[in-house]
């Protein structure tokens, strides 16, 4: 059984509906998904600042090799 099915997800937006309420509900979608966006963003710089660094190192025989 999958564990997010279609049927999981009706009953935890039910359940999300009656705590949070109808007004409150859209506020708090917007929300997670600019965390999520912010989150995706912060990952994107790391990657392409470790991509960086193992550029230079690859090229610079000066720079010390971390083991």
């Amino acid at each position: 059984m999958d564990l997010l099915s279609p049927v999981h997800l009706a009953i935890i937006l039910v359940v999300a509906l009656l705590i949070f309420g109808p007004k409150r509900l859209p506020e708090i979608g917007s929300g997670i998904g600019k965390t999520i966006k912010e989150f995706r963003k912060s990952m994107s710089e790391i990657q392409q600042d470790v991509s960086l660094e193992a550029k230079a190192s690859a090229t610079d025989p000066a720079t010390p090799k971390k083991d």
